[in-house]
């Protein structure tokens, strides 16, 4: 791409990208993509695209003949129904059935990956706390837990207590983490007596009237507590959390980890 792509004006030139949700509304990434995309000089930007869960085969349709469209981000409630359109994956995205980026294969088809995990532990280490040797507790199996939570594995946190109300959802990833063999991971509770790390990685918080995901009384003031949630930037689980003396990670940090990441995979491919 030119060095002047940076500043270039739109034109039907310019190479799409999507983040593909529902809702969409919520997201962070158009703005901050597009601006990264330009400052290394690529003609190109993130757009946002909401499409219902009953329309997804129809949008892949559409999306596999757009010849401008190099990429994809996916968000809630999609990572685990898009793997299913991936011609070839990573092996983490493998090993979780999902996805949340993925980018058009030369040859032809979708290729994916799951780094929301990565960009967890990011935010995680920019405030001094790496997860090895942490009891951790993470809230949500769903795609974003699900990634966090082999995350933390890899990582090397010694024990991971996952709670998620959907009991199976919740036992299969335990299963398939535990086959790892890198640290006892369990079904764990709202409670989190004992737990010096803690991560939040449901939707809980955006609305007003969310129930805290945890019960915050019981947190160590000691314990770092971490949120997926990008709007409100400080979720109500957060104020609660500083407000106990923890150190905290929000939604937005994270957010800032994976961005480059995400460019960072949309070009590995390409010349």
């Amino acid at each position: 791409m030119s060095e002047n792509a940076k500043n270039a004006p739109l034109s039907g030139a310019t190479r799409l990208y999507a983040i593909v949700g529902d809702p969409v509304a919520q997201v962070k990434s158009p703005d901050g993509v597009t601006a990264s995309l330009r400052a290394r000089g690529h003609d190109a930007v993130l757009i946002p695209a909401q499409v219902a869960p009953e329309h997804l085969t129809l949008f892949f349709d559409a999306a596999t003949q757009l010849k401008n469209l190099d990429g994809l981000v996916i968000t809630v409630p999609h990572k685990f129904a898009s793997y299913r359109y991936c011609r070839s994956a990573s092996e983490r995205s493998s090993f979780l059935g999902a996805v949340n980026v993925m980018r058009r294969r030369k040859e032809g088809g979708w290729y994916g990956d799951h780094i929301d995990g990565e960009g967890f532990v990011g935010a995680a280490r920019k405030h001094g706390r790496d997860p090895k040797g942490e009891r951790a507790l993470l809230v949500g199996a769903g795609g974003a837990g699900s990634a966090i939570a082999l995350a933390l594995v890899n990582a090397g946190v010694v024990e991971l207590a996952i709670h998620d109300a959907d009991a199976e959802r919740r036992d299969s990833l335990i299963a398939r983490l535990n086959s790892l063999g890198r640290a006892r991971v369990f079904a764990g509770s709202p409670d989190p007596t004992g737990f010096t790390f803690v991560g939040n990685a449901t939707p809980a918080g955006m609305r007003p009237d969310d129930p805290l995901p945890i019960e915050v009384e019981k947190l160590s003031p000691t314990a770092y507590v971490g949120c997926v949630v990008t709007a409100p930037p400080v979720t109500p689980l957060i104020a609660a959390a500083r407000a106990r003396g923890c150190t905290t990670g929000v939604g937005g940090e994270m957010y800032q980890a994976l961005q480059e990441a995400m460019i960072d995979f949309m070009f590995e491919a390409r010349p």
